[in-house]
């Protein structure tokens, strides 16, 4: 396929892609997120959440062989550093004490969404590289002072890193449904194939330390002799009343810590119309009154098992909020809830979203994410290598401290 032939179109919306053809092409991907689905960013998009008002300028970049299209990205302009979850105010800081503007620039990434998985999306290698040297042509065209790829896949890291892209690392936290053995409980995640689902959440306890075990025994009983009981409902079983009460405890959560949150209700209700086979609902009651409710994403990943591809089934923890206080009840909906729903499920894989160290207690173990940037400015960006360096040193003796303290046991 010669380059030649490739034709770069940037497009001002994502409503500009024909659904059907961007969904194909993500549905090729190693790590599809329901995330990255058409439905997902034009719903971003027509709900007013990710728009030129709230700081995300979109400028999805497209690459054409004739009518076929061969890659592809979700690409937006920023104004701030809000929403992105790999924080980079410092260097914006940086930036301004030396009178040089930091913003706009560019990030490829699924707003308010630490998620990792797929962000460039390609018919094959050549076509990821030949995007990621447009985007970077792109963004020097533009005079922007940086591109960021963010939460990138394995694949997205090795073409970002091959043209030249600095690499940032951080650290997330991933459950698998698999009882560990003793060869494997020491590990970050047990490796694909070995070990055996969990049968119930009692036989998950059953393989955490003893002290881990009767502190989550503990918590739950807290919400239990509370009075508090939960129900589940997924996709199209979820009624309206109930998005609207989850819609009423995720704002107070934002409003709460004192700020607006990122996702429009109308969001939501393009979520229910457009994509509901991609939510769980679990809603907290008590003396008849839902009092919480948690939302979790469910989707698929290609994952190589015997050097098979064979799919592998994510929950995503997303989004909480309550109207009560009760003592553990965040631990409840947000972890305990949906890893009894996963392991009943069969859900083979749940990610808990980003930071959160508490969440080792629960089993939810250290993995790394991987985020790519570039910076046009050299003498910055020669900066940002060597901070990129240090950090990355800090990240490993993190990763190595936290493995250490794995809530299996070992005997």
């Amino acid at each position: 396929m010669a380059e030649a032939a490739i034709i770069a179109r940037v497009l001002a919306s994502p409503l500009e892609v024909d659904a059907t053809a961007w969904n194909a092409l993500l549905a090729q991907q190693s790590h599809p997120t329901p995330f990255m689905r058409h439905e997902y960013l034009a719903a971003l998009h027509e709900s007013q959440s990710a728009v030129p008002g709230t700081g995300w300028t979109p400028r999805f970049m497209t690459l054409w062989e004739g009518d076929a299209l061969v890659a592809a990205c979700p690409l937006y302009l920023k104004s701030h550093s809000y929403g992105e979850y790999v924080f980079d105010w410092a260097w914006a800081s940086a930036y301004e004490q030396h009178g040089v503007p930091y913003y706009p620039k560019a990030v490829v990434a699924v707003p308010f969404t630490p998620v990792p998985g797929t962000r460039l999306m390609a018919c094959n290698g050549d076509m990821r590289a030949l995007l990621v040297r447009a985007l970077c042509q792109w963004c020097a065209d533009e005079g922007l002072s940086s591109l960021h790829v963010l939460f990138a896949s394995d694949g997205d890291v090795q073409a970002s890193a091959q043209q030249g892209l600095m690499l940032r690392h951080q650290v997330q936290f991933h459950w698998k449904n698999v009882a560990p053995t003793l060869a494997t409980a020491g590990a970050a995640l047990p490796p694909a194939g070995e070990g055996r689902p969990f049968t119930s959440l009692d036989d998950f306890l059953a393989s955490l330390t003893q002290e881990k075990r009767k502190k989550i025994r503990q918590e739950r009983r807290r919400v239990a002799e509370a009075g508090v009981t939960f129900r589940w409902a997924q996709g199209a079983d979820i009624a309206a009343p109930d998005w609207d009460f989850f819609y009423r405890c995720y704002e107070r959560t934002y409003l709460e810590h004192g700020n607006p949150p990122y996702l429009t209700r109308d969001f939501f209700a393009r979520m229910a119309q457009h994509m509901p086979q991609s939510w769980v609902l679990f809603v907290a009651e008590r003396d008849g009154q839902s009092i919480a409710s948690s939302l979790i994403a469910i989707g698929q990943n290609k994952s190589m098992t015997g050097g098979q591809k064979d799919p592998e089934s994510v929950a995503y923890g997303r989004y909480w909020g309550a109207l009560e206080r009760v003592d553990c009840l965040h631990f409840e909906a947000c972890y305990y809830q949906p890893l009894q729903w996963c392991i009943a499920h069969g859900m083979q894989r749940f990610e808990g979203g980003a930071q959160g160290e508490h969440k080792m207690a629960r089993a939810l173990l250290p993995v790394q994410a991987t985020s790519a940037h570039w910076l046009a400015h050299p003498a910055f960006a020669d900066a940002v290598e060597r901070f990129l360096e240090r950090e990355g040193a800090g990240v490993e003796q993190y990763l190595g401290h936290l493995q250490a303290r794995n809530p299996f046991r070992t005997a």
